[in-house]
């Protein structure tokens, strides 16, 4: 299992759009991104960095590994 990198919560966003995530909408500091097919919505906190536990989550959430997550960086 590769190392997690730290990421902002833009640059999370930046690489889940490129497998197919859209910017629905953004609520404070959360964004609110959508895929329709398969259906999944997942928010991300607009922070500096995201901490690592939540990543690991966000990634789990889109049914990426973390060095698919990696490589979309």
């Amino acid at each position: 299992m590769s190392r997690l990198p730290s990421v902002s919560g833009r640059e999370c966003v930046r690489a889940l759009e490129k497998v197919g995530f859209v910017v629905r909408r953004q609520t404070g500091s959360h964004i609110i991104i959508q895929r329709d097919d398969p259906y999944s919505q997942i928010v991300v906190p607009n922070h500096k960095e995201i901490k690592k536990g939540l990543l690991r989550k966000i990634i789990k959430d889109t049914g990426l590994t973390v060095d698919g997550f990696i490589e979309l960086l």
